[in-house]
């Protein structure tokens, strides 16, 4: 029943949506039914804003997030000190370590570095993909970060502050550059099906940015986005009447509330869920995709098959003018405190593929010079063992890379000491790194800012962090 437009002043309004607004999914098909949407531009989105600074080479991201700390001198970075000193006291002195009384000797790593592709770049054997990407991607071994706290680090990575409530960087990135189609999401986090990572939402969080600018989670299985389909037996011309009437109470109570950018997201999103109705099922049915594309990800493989949907899943959003993907994982998974090599061994023929075959499929459909793909997590390892085969967590040290929109090709950055414990040469902090990908986007950190708590905050936080663009990282 549709209940007359003088008889809604009658009831109050969180009442009248709870019992006549049905599921969103509905009120989107109404909408649906009754106007077409095409793609938008940057500049029709009403999200999109001016780049800061001249445009970069990249205009999106795919972010292949690892949770828990990644042990760099096991995959990026061969010690032989780690080999000769093995089983013996560590012989540099003082380490910070997370669990003190769990401190061991030196662990060398169980597996061995090769050379890869033209650059020579020394890999390990447990990443044969990755190892033949060697000459697109770019190697950091020289990151630090603040802190040994999981939850501290994350929020440190994706949002430049310790503490929560804080913007996410894709956020950020959002909200310099806007969506280049309306139809769809432009900032879309591929969870995956076993659970939240570490620290959960806040991973993805637009903190107090406008909310229009978080992320949106798609979950895996038959149904990633909940309630977009309409219920079994509604009637199509009730729906749309009733999307036209919560338009129009809606409407009328933002312009009563204008400085509610929760409720202004909000509104955004009922629009976007209507356009996602026909845009996302169709992205995301990868039944068109050939055998060999299926092959390269891994789709038929037990052990890749999940995270190489995700993968593939990331490059067709890209293709559709998605800004900012972010995949991860459930906990966290790469911290490993015991079983260290068991745990990379599995861990990598779970990723490793379908990593390196999404750098490959965006280069040859040439989308590689205008994305960025960056695999990393918060922090690193420890040279020595955390009991009898595990490595605790390291601040002071691990590596990540990068490959495509505009950074070089076939370049090792950076070195650590002798035992992989801390970064010497040429180090780069999480407040660089975001300074770079920002420029690499073509924004200028300095410039990015956003009005709050009677300042103008930013990402960077420059004046404080001395963060600075690491033109080396750049082509």
């Amino acid at each position: 029943m549709i209940v007359p437009w003088n008889a809604c002043s009658t009831i109050d309004r969180r009442a009248f949506l709870s019992h006549y607004a049905g599921s969103l999914g509905g009120l989107a098909l109404a909408h649906l039914l009754s106007t077409t949407q095409p793609p938008a531009t940057a500049d029709e989105s009403p999200i999109a804003s001016s780049s800061t600074g001249p445009r970069g080479k990249a205009k999106s991201v795919i972010c292949l997030f690892q949770h828990g700390g990644p042990s760099q001198m096991d995959l990026f970075d061969p010690k032989p000190e780690l080999t000769k000193w093995h089983g013996k006291p560590y012989p540099g002195g003082d380490l910070e370590v997370h669990f003190d009384k769990q401190k061991g000797n030196v662990l060398g790593s169980p597996y061995k570095f090769i050379q890869s592709g033209q650059c020579g770049m020394e890999l390990c054997e447990i990443l044969p993909h990755t190892s033949k990407i060697a000459d697109e991607i770019t190697l950091v071994r020289s990151m630090n970060t603040e802190s040994v706290d999981h939850e501290a680090a994350l929020r440190l990575i994706h949002s430049g502050r310790f503490f929560a409530g804080m913007p996410a960087w894709g956020s950020w990135v959002l909200y310099a550059l806007g969506s280049e189609n309306k139809n769809i999401p432009a900032y879309v986090v591929l969870s995956d099906p076993g659970g939240l990572p570490v620290d959960g939402e806040r991973n993805w969080s637009s903190g107090w940015l406008p909310a229009v600018y978080q992320g949106t989670m798609f979950r895996s299985g038959k149904s990633p986005v909940l309630n977009l389909e309409s219920p079994i037996g509604t009637a199509e011309g009730a729906r749309r009447n009733q999307l036209q009437l919560l338009d129009q109470l809606n409407r009328r109570h933002l312009e009563k509330h204008p400085e509610n950018s929760e409720l202004a997201a909000r509104l955004a999103n009922f629009e976007t869920a209507a356009r996602m109705q026909t845009t996302v099922p169709s992205i995301l049915d990868l039944s068109g995709e050939t055998a060999a594309t299926r092959e390269m990800y891994g789709l038929d493989n037990k052990a890749t098959q999940e995270y190489g949907t995700r993968c593939l899943l990331a490059r067709r959003l890209v293709e559709q003018g998605v800004r900012f993907v972010q995949i991860v994982l459930k906990s966290q998974p790469w911290d490993t405190h015991n079983k260290n090599a068991e745990s990379l061994k599995g861990l990598c023929g779970m990723t490793d593929q379908p990593s390196a075959a999404l750098v490959q499929d965006l280069k040859q459909r040439g989308l590689l010079d205008s994305t960025i793909v960056m695999w990393t997590g918060e922090f690193g390892r420890q040279p020595i063992s955390q009991g009898a085969d595990g490595r605790d967590h390291n601040r002071h040290a691990f590596s990540l890379w990068l490959a495509g929109g505009g950074f070089k090709r076939g370049y090792v950055h950076g070195a650590t000491d002798d035992f992989g414990y801390k970064s010497v040469e040429k180090v780069v902090t999480v407040h660089d790194l975001h300074a770079t990908l920002l420029e690499a986007l073509g924004i200028d950190h300095n410039r990015l800012t956003y009005p709050h708590d009677g300042r103008e905050t930013s990402l960077t936080d420059p004046e404080v962090t001395k963060a600075h663009v690491i033109s080396e990282l750049l082509a």
